[in-house]
């Protein structure tokens, strides 16, 4: 059993920044792939960024490629989203999901899920 719990959410203006990070419970950690995925209202869940338990392959979304970089510290079983140049559109609920035996943007492909952080972008 995986328990992910997200912060560094806020209210930030355009063309900010801001660093969300997940933090993982479980000694497996390392093992799981780790996604970043947002929900807008009236909207369905999307994928953001995934992670490889190694930490050398990333994928994006072509929405935030060049703005948004995912990473990992295995040692401090945390998953971040640096998120740069932000813009109204980036606005959402994000979410954390680990897997198991999975690496991609599918959002079923992933087992557990945080309550996810509010990310507001104003004009």
């Amino acid at each position: 059993q995986v328990q992910l719990v997200e912060s560094g959410g806020g209210l930030v203006q355009a063309g900010g920044s801001l660093r969300l990070s997940c933090a993982a419970s479980g000694r497996t950690f390392s093992t799981y792939t780790m996604g970043w995925f947002r929900q807008a209202p009236g909207k369905e869940r999307d994928f953001v960024a995934a992670i490889r338990w190694s930490g050398g392959i990333t994928d994006y979304a072509d929405s935030v490629k060049g703005r948004f970089t995912i990473s990992r510290d295995n040692a401090k079983n945390t998953v971040y989203l640096q998120m740069n140049s932000l813009k109204p559109e980036d606005t959402a609920v994000y979410y954390c999901a680990a897997a198991r035996r999975f690496y991609g943007s599918t959002r079923v492909g992933y087992e557990y899920w945080g309550q996810g952080t509010q990310v507001t972008v104003s004009s």
